[in-house]
C-alpha cells in the first residue's frame, strides 16, 4: 500500500445542522424577522426553502418572491438578532466533540455562512480548535453552495484531491454541490431541524450513505 491511499482522506464538514445544531434557531429568526416587515413566513418554510444556501442567496430569494426590496438595514439587524439567540441557545451537535477528538483525519469546515458567523458559532460551542484555521465560507468564493465552488476551495487549501475528500453534509444544497467537485458525501440527518423525510433527500441528491448520531460516523468513515 503507498502512502497516499494508506493516508486517512480529508473530512470536510458543514457547520449549520452538522456540527452546531443552528438551524432551527437561524430559521425561527428569519421567520420573525422577515414577518414583521409583511415577508409572511413561518420557521420550517425557512428550513425547507433555504436550508444551506447562503445568506446573500436566501435574501436574494426572498426580494425575487416578493418582489420588493428589504429594508437597507435588515441584513445587520438580522445577524444582531441571529448573535442573540446563538449566545442563549446554540448546542453543538450531540457527541461531536467526542468524535472530533478521536478521528486522526486532516479535516476542515466549508459552510454556507460567513466567516464570521462560522468562527463565532464554533467558538461559542467549544468546537474552533478542532479547526481552526481550517475554515472556509461562501464569502470566499463566487458561486456558494449548490455549486461545487466552495468544496474544491476547501480541498486546494487542504492540498488534497477531491476524490481524496469526504464531506458531511446536512442539506440537499450541500450534498449536490460536493458530489459536483466530484467528492464522497455522508448525509447527516441528525439535526434538530431534519424531517422524516430529509434522508431520502439527501439520497436523491447523491448522499452514500445517511446517519442520525455523530457517534456513528468513525464506523462509516472505516467502511
Amino acid at each position: 500500500m503507498t502512502r497516499d491511499t494508506a493516508k486517512p482522506p480529508l473530512l470536510i464538514f458543514d457547520c449549520d445542522g452538522v456540527l452546531v445544531d443552528s438551524e432551527p434557531i437561524a430559521s425561527r429568526v428569519l421567520a420573525e424577522a422577515l414577518s414583521e416587515i409583511g415577508f409572511p413566513l413561518g420557521p420550517q418554510q425557512a428550513i425547507e426553502r433555504y436550508t444551506g444556501i447562503s445568506l446573500a442567496a436566501v435574501l436574494a430569494a426572498v426580494e425575487a418572491e416578493w418582489q420588493r426590496p428589504l429594508p437597507a438595514d435588515f441584513r445587520a439587524t438580522l445577524a444582531e438578532r441571529d448573535r442573540a439567540a446563538f449566545r442563549a441557545e446554540l448546542q453543538a451537535m450531540p457527541g461531536v466533540a467526542r468524535v472530533l477528538a478521536g478521528l486522526p483525519h486532516a479535516r476542515c469546515v466549508a459552510s454556507s455562512g460567513s466567516l464570521d458567523k462560522i468562527r463565532h458559532n464554533l467558538a461559542l460551542t467549544g468546537l474552533l480548535d478542532f479547526f481552526a484555521p481550517h475554515v472556509f465560507s461562501a464569502e470566499m468564493v463566487t458561486h456558494g453552495k449548490p455549486a461545487p465552488d466552495l468544496f474544491l476551495l476547501a480541498a486546494a487549501r487542504m492540498h488534497s484531491p477531491p476524490a481524496r475528500c469526504i464531506v458531511i453534509e446536512d442539506s440537499v444544497a450541500g450534498v449536490s454541490a460536493a458530489c459536483a467537485a466530484g467528492m464522497r458525501v455522508l448525509g447527516f440527518c441528525g439535526g434538530g431541524h431534519a424531517r422524516p423525510e430529509l434522508a431520502d433527500a439527501l439520497r436523491a441528491a447523491g448522499a452514500r450513505e445517511i446517519f442520525t448520531r455523530m457517534s456513528d460516523l468513525p464506523a462509516l468513515l472505516a467502511g
